[in-house]
């Protein structure tokens, strides 16, 4: 199959893919929309929301409908890394024997991830960046496609672990969920206290999401395009000569390197999603929330006068 014709069945096999997570999922399109982006890209997410957003169910829908492996990781304060990981034991013939971690999935929810400690939290690392982990010194692959899915619930903070920036840079969208309208909330309620319960039908095998990955890296961007993403990060940097008055009076911290690539990578699916053969600056923008909101820290006086970093993002767009 052409690269063209890959592109217009992803467009169709997409669509078929959101009415199915639908069946389960109301509403939310646009977060669904970003773990697919992410997926498609082979990327990992960061969830943001409070609790009962149905944030679970989600991310155990979309694994059923990819057909992936999916298992959750309820991280608490006493978490080890062992117990995520997989440790050594000894068998009834005193010979030592690997027993593999929830760790070892397609699909990982890291649920509440701030709730652990940070050596915890550091064992995801070589997961997420190596796709393997490292045991007693010997080095196990995991199956790909691997995605983890981590999240955190923006009003407990107290007693929490706050992720260090340089491990929320490994996620690609930090992604917002936001409570449901009345509505979509009417029809939750409907179908969630009724007997009836829906099936997910996998529409995808593993190796099928690989070649989608592939796909998006193979699909060419116009100089123009990347001079934009990389220019729109350069310009969230408080420190740079260039730097404008607004950003050196409300950030502390601009997004790094690896902010760029994930523009230019989100807007190759975007773009493919969408049936175009290569990406333009509209692209970037419709992923640039999502990719930066995580990466850019804002400072004490942007806190005082109510100013999101999601306000210094559309600002500077």
């Amino acid at each position: 199959m052409s690269d063209v014709a890959a592109i217009k069945a992803l467009v169709e096999k997409n669509k078929v893919l959101k009415q199915e997570i639908a069946k389960i999922i109301i509403g939310q399109e646009e977060v669904v929309d970003q773990i697919l982006l992410s997926i498609y890209t082979g990327g990992h997410s960061l969830l943001i929301g409070v609790p009962g957003l149905a944030k679970t169910l989600m991310v155990n829908t979309i694994a059923s409908a990819l057909g992936l492996g999916f298992k959750r990781i309820q991280f608490t304060p006493d978490l080890m890394p062992s117990d995520i990981l997989g440790s050594e034991v000894l068998d009834q013939n005193r010979n030592f024997k690997f027993i593999k971690g929830p760790i070892f999935s397609n699909i990982i929810l890291a649920d509440e991830i701030n709730r652990t400690p940070p050596k915890t939290q550091a064992a995801l690392l070589e997961a997420m960046q190596e796709r393997a982990v490292t045991i007693a010194g010997n080095q196990y692959k995991l199956d790909l496609p691997y995605y983890v899915l981590a999240t955190q619930n923006p009003i407990e903070q107290e007693g929490t672990y706050p992720l260090p920036e340089a491990q929320l840079d490994r996620f690609m969208f930090a992604i917002e969920l936001k409570y449901p309208t009345v509505a979509e909330e009417i029809k939750v309620v409907k179908e969630t206290t009724s007997d009836f319960k829906h099936e997910i039908v996998p529409l995808f095998t593993p190796g099928e999401i690989m070649d989608i990955q592939h796909l998006v890296r193979r699909i060419p961007v116009p100089d123009n395009v990347v001079e934009y993403a990389v220019k729109l990060v350069n310009s969230t940097r408080p420190n740079q000569d260039d730097a404008s008055e607004f950003v050196k009076q409300f950030i502390d911290w601009g997004a790094g390197p690896r902010a760029s690539q994930n523009l230019i990578l989100g807007a190759k699916a975007h773009a493919a999603v969408n049936g175009k053969f290569s990406p333009d600056i509209e692209d970037v923008k419709a992923v640039s929330l999502g990719i930066l909101r995580h990466r850019i820290i804002k400072n004490y006086k942007a806190e005082a006068e109510g100013i999101s970093v999601e306000d210094i993002i559309r600002k500077l767009l």
